[in-house]
């Protein structure tokens, strides 16, 4: 093989994992959304453990026991349906890149699957912060009509 074939396998092979991107973004976004959002219905479901787990064990800094309690449940059942929509990805992405941070940093000891759980979960949501939900995203439906639509209130001089 030559290398003009070489260079022309490679450009095909990179042409097809930039086609699959979007499966990509779409299979990180389910997995992790997912993960989230059967964790903050677990915490919904027990919410007198959850309760309890806040005040006992999980110690947030800056917040108290029952503000971190709601905010934490609320930032893992709301922020996953944007993530798995590609509805305000981004931000969907890295509000669960801060609840995945502060829930690490909350545990006074994490087991080691544990930690490489959510060090792969931020990586993944690292990944969709930078490159976004992706082509099957809402997002990728809804910006284009935003960005052509005037602002509230805005009025274009003649």
């Amino acid at each position: 093989m030559n290398l003009q074939s070489l260079l022309a396998l490679a450009q095909r092979i990179i042409s097809g994992l930039e086609k699959a991107q979007p499966l990509a973004q779409l299979a990180a976004r389910l997995y992790v959304g997912q993960a989230f959002f059967l964790s903050g219905l677990t915490k919904l479901r027990n919410w007198d453990t959850t309760l309890a787990l806040f005040a006992d064990e999980y110690h947030v800094p800056l917040l108290p026991p029952d503000v971190a309690a709601v905010a934490g449940t609320t930032g893992e059942l709301a922020l996953p349906v944007l993530l798995v929509l590609g509805l305000a990805g981004r931000f969907a992405a890295a509000g669960l890149s801060v609840v995945n941070v502060v829930a690490v940093l909350s545990l006074a000891e994490i087991a080691p699957a544990a930690l490489q759980q959510h060090m792969f979960w931020g990586s993944l949501l690292i990944a969709l912060v930078l490159w976004g939900p992706g082509r099957w995203s809402l997002d990728r439906l809804v910006l284009p009509w935003l960005q052509r639509t005037p602002a509230a209130g805005y009025t274009r001089a003649a």
